[in-house]
C-alpha cells in the first residue's frame, strides 16, 4: 500500500509542527507536559489539517507512552473493547481518537469508567466545537485544547518542507512561486489538503518542476474547508450575519459566496430569515416578505441561478436600516421570567376562581383595556421593548408607546370600571 505524502513526512517532534506556537513555545501547555513527563486526557479541537492527530502521536512518542489510534466513525465496538483489554494488560494506554464527537452513547458509556480511573488517557481530535459536540461527561474529564487555522506562511513552510524531506521529494522536485501560491491559497489553511494537492501536481510536473499552468490543469476548486460538524461552518454563518448586521455589503456578499460555493442553500435560507427578523426587524418589516420571496425563488430555480435572488436579498438586508428592538425585548422578557418567576394576575386568568364579577376582566369594555395593568406586580415597572431605529415605521410605534406610557395602568379593575361609568 502506497503511503500518502502527508503520512510519510508526518512530524516527529514538536518543533516540526507548524502554526501552533501558542501550544509549543517555551510557555506552551503541550511543551510543559513534555518537559514535566506528564500527559492528561485532552480534546484537541480546530480546523482540518491543523495538526491535531499528528500532535497527539508526537506527544505519545516523546513521552514514551504506548498508544492506539481509533476513529469514532469507522471503528467498531469490538475494536474499542480490544483497546480497553490491552490497556488493562499493559497498565494503561493512550487512546488517540479521531472524530471523537461522533462516538455514540454506548461507546461513551464504556469509555467513561476507564477515563475515570486513568486506565485510558484520551486524546480526542475534532473539528467541532467541544462545548456543543462533546458529551458533557467526557468533556468534564478532559482538557480542551484549541488548534488554530494554519496561516499561508505555515502552509508554504510545510510545502517547502515536503520538497526537501528525505521521505518526501528529497530536493528532486521544485515548484514555481506562482504554483506555490496557488496551492497555498487553495488549501485554505488545511495542510493535508495542500500536501495532497502537491503530491497530485508532482505527477504532472515537467522536468521535475511544478508549474502554474500544469497545476491549474489538475487543481480542483478551492478548499472551502468546512462541514456542518466543523467550527468553520458555524464561523462562516456567524460572520455572514455579523457582516449584514454591520451593514458591510461587500463582506456580506463574500460570506454568501462562501456558503453558495459549499452548496449550502438550507443554511442560507434559515440565516437570512433570522437576520430579517432579528437584525432589521421593525426598522423595515416589509423586507421580511421580500427575503422570503427571494428564498422561495432560489429554491425553485436552484444553483447556480439561485445566487442572483439571494444576492438581491443580502444587498438589501445589508444596506437596510437596522433595529434589534423586538429581539432585545423578548430576550429581556425571557431573562425576567427565568430570574424572577411570577404568577399571572387573577383577573387575567382564563377562568378565575372566587373573584367577584366586578373584579373580573370585562370582554365588552374596550374603553378600559389600555388602562389595565397586565404585568404582575413584581415586574410591573420592567421595560422590555425600547424603540431603536426611529425611521418612519418604528417612529410610529414609538409615538404610540409614548402616548400609552402617559396612562397610569391599574390592577384594580373594579375601580377602572366604576370611574369610566361615571364619565
Amino acid at each position: 500500500m502506497k503511503e500518502p505524502l502527508a503520512f510519510k513526512i508526518r512530524p516527529t517532534s514538536l518543533d516540526e509542527i507548524k502554526g501552533q506556537e501558542h501550544l509549543f513555545n517555551q510557555d506552551g501547555i503541550l511543551r510543559k507536559m513534555v518537559e514535566n513527563d506528564s500527559l492528561f486526557s485532552m480534546i484537541f479541537y480546530g480546523p482540518p489539517g491543523s495538526g491535531k492527530t499528528t500532535t497527539a502521536m508526537v506527544l505519545a512518542d516523546l513521552l514514551q507512552r504506548p498508544y492506539r489510534l481509533f476513529n469514532a466513525v469507522t471503528g467498531n465496538k469490538k475494536e474499542l473493547d480490544g483497546i480497553f483489554m490491552e490497556a488493562k494488560m499493559s497498565n494503561g494506554l493512550v487512546l488517540i481518537m479521531d472524530e471523537v464527537h461522533r462516538l455514540n452513547k454506548d461507546r461513551q458509556d464504556n469509555l467513561l469508567p476507564h477515563l475515570e480511573d486513568g486506565l485510558i488517557t484520551l486524546i480526542g481530535a475534532t473539528t467541532a466545537n467541544p462545548l456543543f459536540a462533546i458529551n458533557p461527561a467526557i468533556r468534564s474529564r478532559t482538557h480542551l485544547i484549541e488548534f488554530k487555522t494554519l496561516t499561508k506562511e505555515n502552509i508554504s513552510q510545510i510545502i517547502n518542507q515536503a520538497l526537501q524531506h528525505p521521505k518526501g521529494f528529497n530536493d528532486e522536485l521544485s515548484i514555481e512561486q506562482s504554483a506555490l501560491e496557488l496551492i497555498v491559497n487553495n488549501s485554505n489553511g488545511d495542510s493535508r489538503y495542500a500536501l495532497n494537492l502537491l503530491e497530485l501536481a508532482a505527477l504532472n510536473a515537467s522536468d521535475n518542476i511544478i508549474t502554474y499552468d500544469g497545476l491549474v490543469s489538475i487543481a480542483p476548486k478551492i478548499n472551502i474547508s468546512f462541514s456542518k460538524d466543523g467550527d468553520n461552518y458555524y464561523d462562516t454563518l456567524s460572520a455572514f450575519q455579523k457582516s449584514i448586521r454591520g451593514s458591510d455589503v461587500q463582506a456580506s456578499l463574500y460570506y454568501l459566496a462562501k456558503l453558495i460555493e459549499a452548496n449550502d442553500l438550507i443554511s442560507i435560507e434559515r440565516r437570512l430569515l433570522t437576520i430579517a427578523y432579528e437584525d432589521i426587524g421593525l426598522a423595515n418589516p416589509q423586507l421580511v416578505s421580500r427575503v422570503l420571496i427571494a428564498i422561495e425563488s432560489a429554491k425553485r430555480v436552484g444553483f447556480p441561478e439561485g445566487r442572483i435572488m439571494l444576492a438581491n436579498a443580502v444587498v438589501e438586508l445589508a444596506l437596510s436600516p437596522k433595529s434589534k428592538s423586538a429581539n432585545i425585548g423578548i430576550d429581556r422578557a425571557l431573562h425576567s421570567i427565568r430570574t424572577n418567576p411570577t404568577q399571572t394576575p387573577d383577573y387575567l386568568r382564563l377562568t378565575p376562581v372566587s373573584l367577584d364579577e366586578a373584579d373580573k376582566y370585562d370582554y365588552s369594555r374596550s374603553d378600559i383595556w389600555h388602562k389595565i395593568q397586565y404585568l404582575p406586580d413584581e415586574v410591573k415597572d420592567e421595560i422590555f421593548y425600547e424603540p431603536q431605529n426611529l425611521n418612519s415605521n418604528e417612529k410610529v410605534l414609538k409615538n404610540n408607546l409614548d402616548e400609552l406610557s402617559k396612562i397610569k395602568r391599574s390592577s384594580n379593575l373594579r375601580a377602572l370600571k366604576k370611574s369610566n361609568y361615571q364619565k
